[in-house]
């Protein structure tokens, strides 16, 4: 394997290698319970959603009824015994709002008869959001809107939107009376259930003085409704998520079914196959994608240059982690794509471009706000984005780093692939 083509093919080949091991249908089935001898409801948010919904239904068994759940527009899939209604992400709605605000009566009419089955997995706070009482949606979205562009990871949003939820941070669970099974695909580091989709169902050892700081950390001004209530919280006189240890939540059973380990597994050995060294630098590379990118990009040299060693080449540097972009600009593209945009900058400053292909990209087939769920480098990237007029370095200002991988036909399109256990990314030395 030696062609531009068929490095660029190999990292095409490891992210679906990445996104098939995530795969509900495949891994569903083997964490149900027993059906009840009462009803069995299922409920769900989050981008893998409704795979995973109808990885239930083609499990469960015909002669015991199924009810309800909820996914990401464009995420919905066609259920037969599962309901499907799509919402909002990464900013909520009324959708979602009307949706949870149904999902939470339901759950609150069941019995110690009857199971819960909650289907949790990366997207669901936006997407199972219903405010706190006093809370507009709309100042939620507009929080939730200013967060996002303030750079906060999204560990620090879902401490705040826990707090201001009737339904995350453990009250999912916590209204119910049957016995939950949670079963959760992970895209946070850590693989904390309480940090995924906020943890509906598991306790949640954050507290409201932990939302105000960050709220102040970061710069954001809290509209005066939610203002209001993390006042009320820090007062006590707004309840406190349940903790570590609550004995509320004993009836809950959670199982961790997908990682974003799991995924970056499964890369390595496509690359193992094919004779290229795999390197694991974790699932929990996170910071701002173009710092993530300059940090990384000085190890890439020392290899590139035959100073380390202990790398046997070719090569290829694997990490996984969701990475932050703080926007300044109004352009196109999403973290895993500016990541990308700036490990090629830093690169070519380095002198070793030459020698070094790439892959960047979300597992849930969305890069942020980008049609595509990721991008691809090759050594001519940049020289070839510059035969066409496009300065890459301005394109890294603007926060457009599509504008460079677009036109060259540099993207990992795959629309949503109903599963989301974080952002892949391969650096590959030749």
């Amino acid at each position: 394997m030696t062609g531009a083509g068929d490095w660029l093919g190999l990292l095409r080949q490891s992210y679906v290698a990445a996104v098939a091991a995530a795969d509900p249908l495949q891994i569903v089935a083997g964490h149900l319970p027993r059906p009840p001898r009462g009803r069995t409801l299922v409920v769900g948010a989050g981008k893998a959603a409704a795979s995973m919904a109808a990885a239930v239904e083609a499990a469960w068994p015909s002669s015991s009824p199924l009810e309800d759940r909820i996914t990401r527009y464009a995420h919905g899939l066609p259920l037969k015994r599962i309901r499907c209604v799509e919402a909002g992400h990464p900013v909520p709605d009324q959708a979602g709002e009307a949706a949870s605000e149904e999902i939470l009566e339901r759950v609150m009419a069941l019995g110690p008869d009857d199971t819960l089955i909650a289907l949790v997995s990366g997207g669901g706070s936006s997407l199972l959001s219903l405010p706190a009482m006093g809370i507009s949606m709309a100042d939620l979205k507009q929080l939730t809107q200013d967060l996002l562009r303030s750079g906060a990871p999204i560990t620090e949003m879902n401490v705040v939107r826990k707090h201001l939820s009737r339904i995350q941070g453990g009250r999912l669970a916590l209204a119910s009376r049957a016995p939950v099974w949670a079963l959760v695909i992970s895209d946070v580091v850590g693989d904390d259930p309480s940090a995924i989709a906020s943890g509906p169902c598991s306790a949640d050892p954050s507290t409201y003085q932990d939302a105000v700081d960050i709220l102040v950390r970061w710069g954001v001004t809290a509209p005066p409704s939610i203002a209001a209530h993390l006042e009320a919280g820090l007062g006590g006189q707004a309840p406190e998520t349940p903790k570590p240890g609550d004995p509320r939540l004993a009836h809950v059973k959670t199982a961790l079914i997908a990682t974003a380990r799991q995924s970056l597994q499964a890369a390595a050995e496509v690359f193992r196959s094919a004779g290229v060294t795999p390197v694991l630098l974790g699932d929990s590379v996170t910071g701002e994608a173009r710092d993530v990118a300059q940090g990384l990009a000085s190890w890439v040299r020392e290899i590139a240059e035959g100073r380390d060693a202990l790398v046997r080449m070719p090569v290829v540097l694997i990490s996984g982690g969701e990475c932050t972009v703080t926007v300044r600009g109004e352009g196109r593209g999403g973290r895993c794509a500016e990541y990308l945009l700036a490990m090629a900058l830093a690169l070519e400053s380095l002198g070793v471009a030459h020698a070094v292909y790439g892959v960047a990209a979300d597992t849930d087939g969305i890069d942020g706000s980008s049609p595509h769920a990721g991008v691809l480098l090759s050594p001519r990237t940049l020289a070839d984005a510059a035969a066409k007029g496009v300065s890459a370095r301005q394109a890294l200002d603007r926060n457009d780093s599509l504008a460079v991988f677009e036109p060259l036909g540099q993207v990992v399109t795959t629309g949503p692939t109903l599963t989301n256990v974080n952002d892949y990314r391969a650096i590959l030395i030749v």
